[in-house]
C-alpha cells in the first residue's frame, strides 16, 4: 500500500483527507511542516499533499527547504508534490510548478477526484521511476565494464576503483551529517555521483602496459606520463560528453577524472589549481585515492598501517587536501580501513 502525507493546519481538511483516502493508501495527517520533515525521517512518503497556506512555513517554503536542505533532500526530494490551495492564483500556481510540484487541487475537495488525482500521479511516478532505474542499471554496468578493462590493466593498483568508490561514499556521507559544503552537495545526486567515481582513472588506458606495470619505481620522465593520465581522462569523458549532452553523471566523472591529483595549494596537475578553485569532487577524491594508496603494496614501497596513513593525511591537510574534507576524514578514518580490509 502506498504512502501518503496530508499537510494542513486545518483539522477539518486533515479529516476530510484521511477519510477518503484511508482503505486506499497509508494515509499520515500532519499539522505543519516541521512535523512532516521529522516524520519523512522514519517514513518515506511515496506523494504528499501540501497546503499553500500554513503558518510558521508556508507549502512553498517547505518544498523548497524539501529541494535543498541536505538532510531531506534524499529523502523528499524526489516525492511527487501537490498543492492543496483554497485560493485560485495563477501566480501562486506558476510558483509552484517552478518548484516541481506535479498539480494542484482545490479546497473543498471532491474525494473521487482526489483520487483519481492521486491514481494518476503515482502511476505516473512508478512508470518513470521504473524506466529510469533500467537506464541506470544500463548505465551502471557499462561504467563497471569501463574500470574492469582499466584495472584489468593496470596490474599494480588491484582492487582501487571498487575501495576508492566506497572510501568516497563514506566521506560524503560524514560531510552531509556535518553540513560541510552542504549548499553544494544539496545539487549533487548521489546515485549518479557515487558510480561515476568509478572512472576517475580512465584516462590510465592511454599509458602504455610498459610504464603502467613497471615492476619497480618510475623514472621521472615515467612518472610525467603516468600524470598525464588526469588529464586524459578528462578528455575522454569531455568527448564522450559532447556526443551525448549529459549534464550529470558524466560531468561528476569528468571532476573526478580530472581534479583528484590537484593540491589545495595550488601544487597539483593537470591545472595546478588552488583552494576552492579545485572541484568539490576532486577535493574529495584526492583523499580517497591518496589513503589507498598509503595502505596499498606497491612495487616501489611496503603499505602504510592504517594509522600511518591517517597522520600523512591529517598532516597534509592545508597543503595538499581541503582542510574541512580531513577534519571530516579524522571522524570516519577507522570506516576506510574497515572498507580496506573488506574490498580486498
Amino acid at each position: 500500500m502506498k504512502t501518503i502525507f496530508v499537510v494542513d493546519d486545518n483539522d477539518t481538511n486533515l479529516v476530510a483527507a484521511k477519510t477518503a483516502l484511508d482503505g486506499t493508501y497509508r494515509t499520515f495527517t500532519i499539522s505543519n511542516a516541521a512535523r512532516l520533515f521529522k516524520l519523512a525521517e522514519k517514513i518515506r512518503p511515496d506523494l504528499i499533499l501540501l497546503d499553500v497556506e500554513m503558518p510558521e512555513m508556508d507549502g512553498f517554503t517547505a518544498m523548497e527547504k524539501m529541494k535543498t536542505d541536505p538532510n531531506l533532500s534524499p529523502i523528499l526530494s524526489n516525492v511527487p508534490v501537490i498543492f492543496l490551495t483554497a485560493v485560485s492564483d495563477s501566480s501562486a500556481e506558476l510558483r509552484g510548478f517552478e518548484l516541481g510540484a506535479v498539480d494542484f487541487i482545490s479546497k473543498p475537495f471532491s474525494t473521487p477526484i482526489l483520487l483519481k488525482r492521486i491514481e494518476s500521479h503515482i502511476e505516473t511516478d512508478k512508470v518513470i521511476k521504473n524506466s529510469q532505474k533500467s537506464l541506470r542499471n544500463i548505465q551502471n554496468a557499462m561504467i563497471s565494464v569501463i574500470a574492469d578493462l582499466v584495472e584489468n590493466r593496470d596490474k599494480v593498483t588491484g582492487g582501487h576503483i571498487e575501495r576508492t568508490q566506497q572510501y568516497l561514499k563514506i566521506l560524503i556521507d560524514e560531510l552531509i551529517r556535518t553540513g560541510t559544503y552542504a549548499e553544494q552537495i544539496s545539487k549533487w545526486d548521489l546515485n549518479l555521483l557515487i558510480p561515476s567515481a568509478q572512472l576517475h582513472d580512465v584516462g590510465k588506458i592511454t599509458i602504455t602496459d610498459l610504464i603502467l606495470n613497471k615492476p619497480a619505481k618510475l623514472t621521472d620522465e615515467e612518472f610525467d606520463q603516468i600524470k598525464n593520465h588526469a588529464s586524459e581522462g578528462e578528455r575522454i569523458i569531455d568527448t564522450i560528453i559532447g556526443k551525448t549532452s549529459d549534464d550529470g553523471f558524466l560531468n561528476h566523472a569528468k571532476m573526478f577524472a580530472g581534479y583528484h591529483h590537484e593540491k589545495w595549494d595550488g601544487s597539483g596537475y593537470p591545472h595546478g589549481l588552488a583552494g576552492e578553485d579545485i572541484p568539490l569532487e576532486g577535493r574529495i577524491m584526492a583523499i580517497a585515492d591518496v589513503y589507498d594508496a598509503l595502505v596499498s603494496e606497491r612495487p616501489y614501497k611496503k603499505a602504510f598501517t592504517h594509522e600511518k596513513a591517517t597522520q600523512i593525511i591529517l598532516a597534509e591537510s592545508g597543503t595538499h587536501f581541503d582542510p574541512k574534507l580531513t577534519d571530516a576524514f579524522k571522524n570516519i578514518a577507522d570506516d576506510f580501513w574497515i572498507e580496506s580490509m573488506v574490498v580486498n
